[in-house]
């Protein structure tokens, strides 16, 4: 079951995130107020996950109107040709280290994008509040959770040798326990300092200078040119027209328009009468994932660099053409080495009924896993995903985004109900933002109901290199088997697997009504007053 409150909400894979929202709340903040507490909590709280070295996605709804996207992403640094990666002797980019960071972090200038809005909303609090929660967990310490401690020692030697990772992230050259304290002094310098310079001092002021030197000392190919140059962007939103409402997601260079052809498909096949944990459900959910997929390494990268227009590729013809080829006694052939990755959503209902969903990521656990020396910022590796084939769709060239797993949802139901919703887990995102939105739209579960309830996961993602069909151990043996016979070849997961990603939704009624649901595979929390 959900819990109901009547005047906001918040939810987060950390409690202590959802905490930070909902005080901004009470103390008079809006939605977006309280999401910029939460992403700046997040970030000290769930280092291993998050960072403000990395980069984020908004969606932002105003009852009435519209909603509205911000595209905080960094682009590929002016130095990062080609001829550079050749003249590092190096195949492809590496994953780890300073020819991973290679693009802009954009993070922080979404949090000052999305300010911009808030101001439209009269938003008045002093980013010294948003703030505070942060630096002083940063600077006092946190406490270590479980998903931090098996993240940073399955990690650990891998990437020991990055620059500043051992003095940052390592206590006595081993992971830091789950319950031990664990703080970052240096982040929470610079999180004060932007706090009273403002957000824009990361790309321009004496912060930015700072990063851009550290960068250069360790090899990133980023310079303070390419801070100046950054900034975040507003976009319209991938909309979907579905049976049962209006769905929107983020635009290139995520992958917004996957999750959206899933559902644009299944929503043709139709679910009625379908067992939400049985076998063919599990079965058309994975196989619209497949053709959404084929679409996506077909088109998707920088919008820039897109031959067709994103919201083109969800055309009613295309996803009828692309449902029709779904076989329900057959699984198509498999294995397309997908994408892991690291992240956070979070979701945040104001009293106003404006709603949030937000995204922010480093990409692999601790990204690059480059620390910078004096602003203690983690650098994302998100530039790891450009390829260095000239003729390949997702080619590094300067100034060109990257291709992001990320990809935050909402959906306005024709029912007055409206639902910001999201998950972690790199190409795991579309498939469990499938599983809970049909679980809650189509078969009338809980939000908590739908998120708690065992999961699949087809592909890779962080922590799991395989390209199998995987599930949560608690479906019933005859899923198992039911795929089976259908030709997918499936794996068995822990019952609660973080693999699987860390799920969250947040739904408002028609008539005010709040309720939400976290990932028990997390350390979330949903929380209102």
């Amino acid at each position: 079951m959900s819990s109901q409150f009547q005047n906001a909400i918040a939810v987060a894979p950390h409690a202590a995130a959802a905490e930070a929202a909902v005080h901004i709340l009470k103390e008079g903040g809006n939605a977006i107020e309280a999401m910029v507490a939460a992403a700046a909590t997040i970030a000290v709280v769930y280092p291993h996950m998050t960072a403000i070295g990395g980069d984020a996605f908004w969606l932002i709804h105003e009852p009435g109107k519209s909603p509205i996207a911000i595209d905080a992403c960094g682009a590929s640094a002016a130095a990062a040709t080609l001829d550079f990666y050749r003249q590092q002797g190096v195949s492809a980019i590496p994953i780890r280290g300073p020819l991973a960071a290679n693009t802009v972090a954009g993070t922080i200038s979404g949090w000052d994008a999305a300010l911009e809005v808030s101001k439209s909303w009269r938003g008045k609090m002093p980013l010294a509040m948003l703030m505070a929660d942060a630096i002083g967990r940063a600077r006092e310490g946190i406490t270590v959770t479980n998903s931090q401690y098996r993240s940073t020692e399955s990690k650990r030697i891998e990437l020991s040798s990055q620059a500043g990772f051992v003095e940052t992230f390592l206590v006595n050259n081993t992971a830091p326990e789950a319950g031990s304290r664990f703080a970052m002094p240096r982040l929470a310098n610079t999180l004060e300092y932007l706090a009273k310079a403002g957000l824009q001092d990361f790309y321009r002021g004496d912060i930015s200078q700072s990063i851009a030197k550290d960068l250069v000392d360790v090899g990133s190919p980023v310079s303070r040119d390419d801070l100046v140059k950054h900034q975040a962007l507003y976009r319209e939103p991938l909309t979907v027209r579905h049976s049962l409402g209006t769905l929107y997601n983020m635009t290139p260079p995520t992958q917004g328009v996957v999750s959206l052809l899933i559902l644009a498909m299944l929503d043709k096949i139709g679910l009625k009468g379908l067992d939400p944990l049985g076998a063919e459900y599990v079965h058309l959910c994975v196989e619209t994932t497949k053709q959404a997929f084929a679409i996506r390494d077909k088109y998707v990268t920088d919008p820039a660099h897109m031959t067709v227009h994103p919201q083109s590729l969800l055309d009613d013809d295309i996803v009828s053409t692309l449902a029709a080829k779904i076989r329900r006694d057959r699984a198509a052939p498999w294995g397309k080495n997908a994408t892991p990755g690291d992240t956070i959503w979070m979701g945040v209902i104001d009293k106003e009924g404006r709603a949030v969903s937000f995204i922010q990521s480093i990409y692999h656990e601790f990204g690059s896993g480059i620390v910078l020396k004096e602003s203690g910022v983690n650098w994302q590796n998100r530039g790891a995903s450009f390829s260095l084939d000239p003729k390949a769709l997702l080619v590094i060239k300067p100034g060109k985004k990257p291709f992001h797993t990320l990809n935050p949802a909402l959906v306005l139901f024709n029912d007055g109900r409206v639902m910001p919703y999201g998950t972690m887990g790199g190409d795991g995102q579309p498939q469990t933002q499938c599983a809970v939105f049909t679980r809650i739209a189509n078969f009338g579960m809980s939000p908590q109901d739908a998120i708690t309830a065992p999961r699949w996961l087809l592909g890779r993602t962080w922590g799991n290199p395989s390209d199998t069909l995987k599930l949560e151990s608690r479906f019933d043996s005859s899923v198992f088997e039911g795929l089976h016979a259908r030709g997918h070849e499936v794996e068995s997961l822990g019952e609660f697997d973080e693999s699987v990603g860390h799920a969250g939704a947040l739904i408002r009624a028609k008539d005010g009504a709040l309720t939400g649901g976290f990932d028990p595979r997390s350390d979330g929390a949903v929380i209102g007053y």
